[in-house]
């Protein structure tokens, strides 16, 4: 994992073996990389230099040939409550991509990108609306969670004593992690994979793996592929319509993979894994909001171990799709109650400072387009 001649190394792109493999061929003994994937992943150290337990030449070695600033904030928006945080984040090549930071009461929770873009085609979706760029790499997926966890580690700090600061030092500051933001993280899978072993190491920052939940349109292959892996993270499935002709119009990766297939590969993970699937479901006024669709998704989803989330819309600027009101959203958890599926209703966070994928992104991509024209 050498860089291009006049690059810097992303250190948060190195798998652990690879992160020792490194520093031994710089002639460094093997418990250095323990040492450097901890202030890495569990002190969130920001700086080489703050890295103090290693002997100096090393420390700038590190700095001269490797690099830990993958992001830039180009822009950032908070709810009124402060609960929720939307950053939109600068790549080293230009691109943009968008991470949200939600808080509860018992947890906080990132949600993170996998692509620059999404090449899925949702009607719905901002972030479809733009194609795709590019594969984000493990470091740049890895990255978002940890600037999130530097930041609440801070303000923590910030607001404690010193003794409490310490105390606080080996918890999780982001508690969860929902690989749900721009891009379908199965069509990047091998990085999307690094960076859930990354946040999962017992090493480092060491979060269970039921604290993260990956989220697909279904791409069947990689969902048998997950299936294998050992790891039992979440699984949600963005299903959003419960017959194919609609899904096709609205999830256009169902005319590969139609609701037949999709499901047959989901009671495999189920038998699998043990786990159940969570299926997304956004309800759009008019659209896939009717009882009628409601019923033909309890008969897809007969007999599996699952739970349904209805999302009302998250309206995208331009679109002329608007959310489903709140007696259509009753109605339709009703039908689903009533045959026994667990369901909630999840409440719409941060509509007042764009948190749908790609919203903040693509306004940004319109005001530099201005700026050029």
């Amino acid at each position: 994992m050498e860089p291009v001649a006049g690059e810097r190394l992303a250190l948060y792109d190195l798998a652990y073996d690879q992160l020792r493999e490194l520093l031994g061929s710089w002639g460094e003994p093997s418990y250095r990389a323990d040492q450097v994937w901890r202030w890495l992943y569990r002190s969130l150290a920001g700086d080489f230099q703050a890295m103090a337990n290693l002997p100096n030449h090393l420390r700038q070695r590190l700095a001269s040939e490797c690099d830990l600033r993958l992001l830039t904030v180009l822009a950032e928006q908070q709810s009124a409550s402060g609960q929720t945080r939307k950053v939109l984040f600068r790549l080293t090549d230009g691109s943009t991509i968008e991470s949200v930071l939600m808080g509860y009461h018992d947890r906080r929770t990132a949600c993170i990108s996998t692509q620059v873009g999404c090449g899925m085609g949702c009607v719905f979706c901002a972030t479809g609306q733009g194609g795709l760029v590019r594969n984000l790499s493990a470091g740049e997926i890895v990255a978002q969670a940890i600037y999130f966890a530097r930041e609440i580690r801070e303000e923590q700090i910030n607001r404690a004593t010193e003794r409490l600061a310490k105390a606080r030092l080996e918890s999780h500051p982001v508690s969860n992690i929902v690989l749900m933001g721009m891009g379908e993280p199965l069509a990047n899978y091998a990085a999307t994979w690094q960076a859930i072993r990354t946040l999962t190491d017992e090493r480092g920052y060491n979060l269970g793996a039921r604290r993260i939940t990956l989220s697909t349109v279904g791409l069947v292959p990689a969902i048998r592929r997950l299936a294998g892996e050992g790891i039992s993270i979440n699984l949600a499935v963005s299903l959003h319509a419960a017959d194919d002709d609609l899904r096709n119009e609205l999830v256009p990766i169902n005319r590969h993979y139609p609701l037949d297939e999709l499901m047959a590969v989901l009671r495999e993970y189920v038998e699998k894994t043990g786990r159940r699937v969570t299926f997304e479901f956004a309800l759009i006024d008019g659209v896939n909001d009717q009882v009628q669709q409601a019923q033909k998704l309890v008969m897809l989803l007969q007999g599996l171990i699952c739970h349904v989330n209805l999302i009302p819309l998250n309206p995208t600027p331009g679109s002329s799709l608007a959310p489903s009101p709140p007696e259509q959203v009753s109605a339709f958890r009703e039908v689903l109650e009533h045959a026994g599926i667990a369901v909630t209703v999840r409440m719409r966070r941060g509509t007042s400072i764009e948190a749908g994928c790609g919203q903040l992104r693509m306004r940004e991509l319109a005001a530099e387009a201005g700026e050029v024209s």
